[in-house]
């Protein structure tokens, strides 16, 4: 069940100068919230995922939070899961997996990040997660490649 808008909310950060990632929360088919990573100004928790969850815990009632889905270009880093867990959301759909992401780093020899990589339900059992999308995940690797400068294969 994809969702391409959390892929151009990742075109949008890259052309920002930010890192591309993006995400989209859902409730009953309604867009209520969509963000894009806003780390290019130092505050590396500035994730769209966690700014979701921010906002579902200040706009939305616990049983809304549960119904409500997130669509997401990569899959939550393990901070972003935590969040997503606290706050009791429901579903998420994403179009990479953190898996594909840190495969493509060691391909492109980029270091990894400063915090484990882990599937979602590593970090919170018991959400939905569902992912990635074969098509989507292709045009967030071109996103990726053009963020690193790195030739595509």
């Amino acid at each position: 069940m994809p969702y391409p808008g959390a892929v151009e909310l990742a075109r949008e950060a890259l052309g920002d100068g930010d890192e591309p990632f993006g995400s989209v929360l859902v409730l009953e088919g309604e867009e209520l919230f969509a963000d894009r990573n806003r780390v290019s100004g130092g505050d590396n928790t500035r994730h769209p995922e966690f700014e979701i969850a921010r906002w579902a815990a200040e706009n939305l009632s616990p049983d809304q939070r549960k119904k409500a889905v997130v669509y997401t270009s990569g899959e939550h880093c393990p901070m972003c899961s935590a969040a997503h867990a606290w706050v009791g959301l429901g579903p998420i759909y994403y179009a990479s997996s953190s898996k594909q992401l840190a495969g493509w780093f060691a391909e492109w020899g980029i270091p990894p990040g400063p915090v484990e990589t882990l599937p979602i339900n590593q970090v919170a059992t018991g959400i939905e997660a569902t992912g990635p999308d074969e098509e989507l995940s292709e045009q967030v690797k071109l996103l990726q490649q053009a963020a690193h400068g790195v030739g595509g294969n």
